[in-house]
């Protein structure tokens, strides 16, 4: 049996919307095996910014779609089996794709470790990324 397409379409459609301007959201079906902030799911739903600018640490694998995000100012670690994902869309355009959620693969238990930050070569937002703490300008003559 050859492996899903799913995986696939979703890396390619978020390659789409990163390339176009556009920010990629996905729809996940949440239960047991996904691992996200339960505050924000209604209906057994929850929708993700996976944009690159909102994410870090961002892979999307063939079994997982992992990285971490800030919830109302706390930085989680999202863990989603790609199984559990409903759609993939562009927020600014509605453009996407849906999927149907595929039942639990019994040989795809544990989440894998995340590697580098999900960027391409290029396009590291600098050191440590987005600055923690307060702000603070200095006087330069």
């Amino acid at each position: 049996m050859s492996s899903s397409t799913k995986p696939y379409m979703i890396r390619a459609l978020h390659q789409w919307c990163s390339d176009n301007g556009h920010t990629p959201y996905i729809v996940v079906w949440v239960n047991d095996r996904a691992d996200v902030p339960l505050e924000y799911v209604k209906n057994n739903e929850i929708v993700l910014n996976i944009a690159y600018g909102a994410t870090k640490n961002l892979q999307i694998d063939n079994d997982w779609i992992s990285f971490s995000a800030r919830f109302g100012g706390v930085s989680r670690d999202i863990w989603v089996p790609v199984g559990n994902v409903m759609s993939i869309f562009a927020r600014e355009t509605g453009e996407g794709m849906g999927f149907e959620v595929e039942p639990a693969v019994e040989a795809v238990q544990e989440r894998p470790a995340p590697e580098g930050d999900g960027r391409p070569d290029g396009d590291d937002p600098g050191p440590g990324g987005r600055p923690s703490g307060r702000p603070s300008l200095r006087i330069v003559k």
